[in-house]
């Protein structure tokens, strides 16, 4: 079993379909899926953070979160920390 997770959760992470665990059969599709999911968070969600998938174990995928250097201030006002409220 191969499992793809986030490393935190934003407001936005929260507000979305998105899953915090997930687990598939291949590691193929945990690589897909990870790479897909940060992608698509980092086109959909407020742009304060930027997200992106690593490996961390042969069965295991994260989704990272990292502050956006190109954002402004957050268009929520919740401060946008990796642990915000936006």
């Amino acid at each position: 079993m191969y499992t793809v997770h986030m490393e935190h959760e934003c407001g936005c992470f929260k507000r979305s379909e998105f899953e915090s665990n997930k687990s598939f059969a291949t590691q193929k599709d945990a690589y897909a899926y990870a790479n897909i999911a940060a992608e698509l968070m980092n086109e959909e969600f407020c742009k304060s953070h930027h997200f992106f998938s690593q490996i961390t174990d042969e069965n295991s995928f994260v989704i990272r979160v990292a502050q956006n250097p190109n954002a402004g201030s957050c268009s929520t006002g919740g401060g946008c920390g990796t642990s915000c409220g936006c």
